[in-house]
């Protein structure tokens, strides 16, 4: 990257020409690379800095990725900008759950009505085309560039102070020092967020908490079968629910199946017991009896792939004034259980633009946005709207593993289930099904933790009925449901 002698002040960083500073974007991840789109879309001139080298030049290392479960939020922020059909070339439908025993049996449990699927879809491979794509959008990727601060802009000669800034940079394989011009930064850079930190040391009472999962988890492989077809149905997310732990398995489109091992770090049975052959052997054998056979490097990818942490990441506020905004894991990390952090990763971006619409009307050129006042409460809009919204799926991603690990194989889970669709089948004004308002529409997420727990609420005095298990499907059950409704309705 090429860089003039222009030196920000109080540093000894050199600077990009140039003669309106672009809006940046600190991460080149999933959120980052969709973001850019946006703001391309809009005419801002943006490019992105990503500590990484480019993964599309380079064999991309397995052994720490969950795969991604697309759904309608993420959806609707990739139609936001006219890019779902390219992705829907990677992606392949899961039309619900295949739940495994423990003896090799297996029950299918749809996740909502008729032609409802939620999209498995690599990440690395879902990055790669959403930076290629970001490309062809305008923007620009600089990469293995590590972000340290900001430093204000230097005043122009005989002019007052500029209200634009400079991004400390650092390069990861040269460890040169640079100083990048930004008109505004969007902290996209994950979990362990850089940007993340330089907002929390330059806000008073930023308040941050992180909160690790006593689980870790782990990749493993099903690949294709000799024939090269998927070793079992491929429009499914495969699921051992064991109780305490579990393993799902999602599709991938060379017809392998990415599987992910959730397993306590430490105690009776956890990753730190497992360590040999010959132990891990015997509880993969006899926990997960009808994987085994499809697994050929199972022991290998245990013990060569890493066991990685699960973390919750809560932080407020998430602007300062109209130059820095974060967003996706930056803002609010979460655990993957109910296959909502790309998605609402992705929703950051389309409520970005919604509140930008707002305030600047739609293709609006940038110098006719570029309002301080205004930008700053774009960002005050934009994180007052989120928070909640990010608590709630938080705590609801939390609490959907103890069903997906346990619940799912319980009678009365399966049979509330039942229940629940055909109540929901006969009044869709009355009742959705929680996975389904998370999943299958763009209800704010702090809504459908409402709803939810109105509905469990109700559904524990249904469930406690006499009788309920033959006549769960009988106008009787329909109208207490009703009159449940009416009792707690606000």
């Amino acid at each position: 990257m090429k860089r003039n002698k222009n030196t920000a002040p109080g540093n000894s960083h050199t600077s990009v020409k140039s003669s309106e500073p672009p809006f940046i974007v600190v991460g080149a991840g999933l959120v980052g690379s969709l973001l850019s789109i946006y703001l391309s879309k809009r005419g801002f001139k943006t490019e992105i800095y990503e500590r990484r080298a480019d993964m599309r030049k380079q064999k991309i290392s397995a052994g720490k990725s969950i795969n991604l479960a697309l759904s309608d939020r993420g959806w609707k922020a990739l139609q936001g900008v006219g890019i779902a059909d390219e992705i829907k070339k990677i992606a392949i439908p899961m039309k619900g759950r295949m739940v495994h025993d423990s003896k090799g049996n297996t029950q299918f449990h749809p996740y909502g009505k008729e032609g409802q699927a939620i999209y498995s879809v690599s990440r690395a491979g879902l990055n790669c085309m959403l930076m290629d794509l970001a490309e062809k959008k305008g923007a620009r990727i600089h990469f293995n560039e590590r972000f340290t601060g900001t430093v204000a802009a230097p005043a122009p000669a005989g002019k007052s102070a500029s209200d634009d800034m400079y991004l400390k940079m650092e390069n990861a394989a040269t460890g040169k020092e640079s100083a990048i011009p930004a008109k505004r930064i969007f902290g996209t850079d994950g979990a362990f967020s850089a940007a993340r930190l330089h907002v929390q040391l330059s806000t008073d009472r930023f308040e941050y908490s992180q909160h690790y999962l006593d689980y870790g988890y782990k990749e493993l492989l099903i690949p294709p079968l000799e024939n090269g077809d998927f070793a079992m149905e491929k429009n499914c997310l495969h699921i051992w629910a064991r109780g305490s732990f579990m393993m799902i398995a999602l599709p991938n489109i060379d017809c392998s199946f990415t599987c992910t091992l959730f397993l306590p770090f430490e105690g009776g049975l956890s990753f730190a017991a497992l360590d040999t052959r010959e132990k891990a052997e015997k509880f993969f054998r006899e926990t997960f009896p009808d994987a085994v056979p499809v697994m050929p490097t199972l022991l290998h990818d245990f013990f060569a792939n890493p066991t990685s942490s699960l973390v919750t990441v809560r932080c407020y506020p998430w602007s300062i004034h109209d130059k820095i905004l974060l967003a996706g894991d930056a803002a609010h990390a979460i655990v993957p259980f109910f296959g909502q952090g790309m998605n609402c990763g992705f929703e950051d971006c389309s409520v970005l633009e919604q509140i930008m619409e707002k305030h600047f009307g739609t293709n609006r050129k940038p110098e006719a946005v570029g309002e301080s006042k205004t930008w700053q409460n774009v960002f005050r809009e934009f994180q007052e709207a989120r928070k909640p919204n990010a608590d709630a799926i938080a705590d609801l991603a939390v609490a959907n593993f103890t069903e997906m690990r346990d619940l799912v194989t319980h009678p009365s889970f399966i049979l509330q289930k039942k229940i629940e669709a055909r109540f929901s089948a006969l009044h869709p004004g009355y009742w959705i099904p929680l996975y389904s308002m998370v999943t299958f529409s763009d209800l704010p997420y702090s809504a459908a933790l409402k709803a939810g727990a109105r509905q469990d609420a109700i559904m524990k005095k249904i469930l406690a009925t006499p009788g309920i298990e033959q006549k769960w499907d009988s106008h009787e059950v329909e109208e207490m449901m009703l009159k449940l409704l009416k009792e707690t309705a606000n």
